[in-house]
């Protein structure tokens, strides 16, 4: 594959289950080679939103309320689904569908089991990629995560290689001394990396900061009766006051105190976990609007307090990537946060600054995957997930062009 540039699509679907993000990237060379350097160019991206039947499913998946009967079901549901994106997308683009060589697909995440000292015994992603490579011929690769974990790594953030790769920051970063960049997403569930400056000899470190959107989804859908899955630009919040007594109290989780490398899911941060704070919340004299601004406030919260705990040098610059970039109440809380926990002012920007389309940065990260996978190249950065080794991640499902692609050197 080395020496030609690839058409590679990547899908992503996270904990908010709002949509499928497709990314479709022309990606060529190697990682840190001098004389073929990695590229990464997006050529276009879409969120195509998720059904109302299957994202019902996936939240039901997301309580345990499934039999083997009805996993086995969705697996094949949500990979037809995964299919009609692709599909969707380069037909909007105008690219013909028979020229993308790979697709690489992160699945939905329906569990992801951790043990309360903060181990990953196993997880499961589904949207089966064997239906993707049938319906559109095209050989995709999957279920990443689990080779990771198996090598005894929390099997996330698998994002982190596409950081480390491709936005090092520079030395002297925003005139910070050996300033760190600090690669915030914040989806469902909020995840960091930490990129030491170029020519720092220091590792990054990466591992999911606790809450990111999910319980501000649940407490839109309580100010709203339902009628909302999300608070659309932090207009909910706005109109509400945030209670910092209760956001001190929510943030003595013993999550947001184990030491990374670390993970979590919508397995901690259930239904059940947003009713009990919302029920607190009523019981301290807050309404339903202040509810969503105290879950938004702790969502900064939570962010700021990882890096003040766990930042392995001075955070120069914050890029914030995520459905959670586009809420302005909670991008002015983080920067309050971020002032108060750390010292000082930090800047914080989005991820167009450096070059990447935020809204399809997770998407891209898995085009990038299944790129190496078929290099046969490891996917994971270990000081990120906690494995002990680097490994090639995804499974290989061919599809009617797997003869022609060149695999491996």
């Amino acid at each position: 594959m080395v020496g030609k540039s690839y058409l590679v699509a990547g899908l992503m679907s996270g904990t908010s289950a709002d949509g499928i993000d497709v990314a479709i990237a022309a990606i060529s060379g190697r990682p840190f080679a001098s004389d073929d350097a990695l590229s990464v160019r997006q050529v276009t991206a879409a969120t195509v939103p998720w059904p109302a039947t299957e994202r019902k499913l996936i939240f039901e998946l997301f309580a345990g309320r499934a039999d083997p009967a009805l996993i086995c079901r969705a697996n094949f549901t949500l990979g037809e689904r995964f299919a009609d994106a692709v599909q969707q997308v380069m037909a909007d683009a105008g690219i013909p569908l028979h020229t993308l060589d790979l697709i690489g697909s992160h699945g939905q995440t329906i569990w992801h089991d951790v043990t309360a000292d903060g181990r990953v015994t196993s997880t499961l992603q589904i949207g089966e990629p064997a239906v993707i490579a049938e319906r559109t011929g095209v050989t995709t690769i999957a279920d990443f995560r689990v080779a990771d974990v198996a090598a005894g790594g929390q099997g996330a953030p698998l994002v982190s290689l596409f950081d480390w790769l491709l936005l090092r920051p520079p030395p002297l970063l925003n005139g910070v001394e050996g300033g760190w960049r600090a690669l915030q997403n914040i989806g469902g569930i909020g995840n960091v990396t930490f990129l030491p400056p170029a020519g720092h000899e220091a590792t990054p470190l990466a591992f999911d900061t606790g809450p990111g959107n999910v319980l501000i989804d649940w407490g839109a859908r309580f100010a709203s009766g339902g009628a909302l899955t999300y608070d659309r630009d932090g207009w909910l919040a706005a109109q509400g006051r945030s209670e910092e007594t209760l956001v001190a109290r929510w943030l003595d989780d013993a999550y947001l105190h184990l030491s990374p490398p670390k993970t979590t899911g919508r397995e901690r941060y259930t239904a059940d976990l947003a009713r009990t704070l919302h029920a607190e919340a009523h019981a301290a004299g807050l309404s339903d609007l202040d509810f969503v601004a105290t879950v938004t406030a702790l969502t900064a919260a939570s962010i700021a307090d990882a890096y003040a705990r766990f930042a392995p040098g001075p955070v120069a610059q914050v890029a914030v990537a995520g459905g959670g970039a586009h809420n302005p109440a909670l991008m002015a809380h983080l920067r309050t946060q971020l002032a108060a926990r750390l010292g000082r002012e930090v800047a914080v920007v989005d991820h167009a600054l450096l070059g990447i389309d935020a809204d399809a940065k997770e998407a891209l990260a898995f085009a990038l995957l299944a790129y190496l996978c078929a290099l046969g190249l490891p996917g994971n950065v270990p000081a990120c997930t906690g494995a002990q080794h680097a490994q090639v991640l995804g499974k290989i499902a061919p599809g009617r062009n797997y003869r022609r692609l060149e695999i491996g050197d």
